[in-house]
């Protein structure tokens, strides 16, 4: 059978008695072996699935092959089947390790989701903003606006006098009658005493 796709699970141990080299692989996924001899490969051997027993080909069957395909007259038996263990040893370990290790051409590229650009929230730009230094004005502009401010400064000291100096209203006698209170005649205070206690003069009550 032509070896096409070898894929080595194992080194290339020399068959003793001979000139030949034995080695273990897969192709297409399935147990195979081949025989070289210098950089030529004499010959490969797919096994089939009744061949295989526990995941591994059953090592008789490859002897059996290795002393079919080589035909060489008093090779020992017994040394091709310590050599077909040692590769079988070796063909087991990197198996396993091709269980713990996905190979990269097994591997699923992933398509990244693009978001939409309305829902894309970029951050808020954080920092100081300069403010525009005021516009130049005429030094006429500015007398103006000075004596403007002095004259508004003076009109509400005048009016906050005028309220400091403001006498209170003396009620009518109409308007004491309906409150019920009794009001001195010669100052105007609202008092309830005999005497009035600001100018001292006695209070006419009825």
């Amino acid at each position: 059978m032509t070896e096409k796709g070898f894929e080595p699970l194992s080194s290339q141990l020399g068959i003793p008695g001979t000139s030949y080299r034995l080695q273990l692989g897969l192709i297409n996924e399935k147990w195979a072996s081949r025989i070289l001899k210098g950089n030529n490969i004499i010959d490969s051997y797919v096994y089939k699935d009744e061949d295989v027993e526990g995941g591994f080909p059953n090592q008789n069957l490859i002897v059996g092959w290795v002393l079919r395909t080589v035909a060489i007259p008093n090779i020992n038996p017994h040394q091709v089947m310590k050599t077909t263990q040692a590769l079988m040893k070796q063909a087991r370990e990197n198996k396993d390790k091709q269980k713990v290790v996905a190979p990269i051409s097994e591997t699923k590229e992933v398509e990244l989701e693009k978001v939409p650009e309305g829902e894309i929230k970029r951050p808020k730009a954080s920092g100081w903003v300069k403010e525009e230094s005021p516009q130049f004005t005429s030094e006429e502009e500015k007398r103006k606006a000075f004596q403007e401010s002095v004259k508004a400064k003076k009109e509400d000291e005048t009016i906050q006098s005028q309220k400091g100096r403001q006498l209170h209203s003396i009620p009518s006698s109409d308007q004491e009658e309906k409150a019920g209170k009794v009001f001195c005649p010669f100052c105007g205070k609202d008092l309830t005493f005999v005497y009035c206690p600001y100018c001292g003069k006695k209070l006419p009550h009825n």
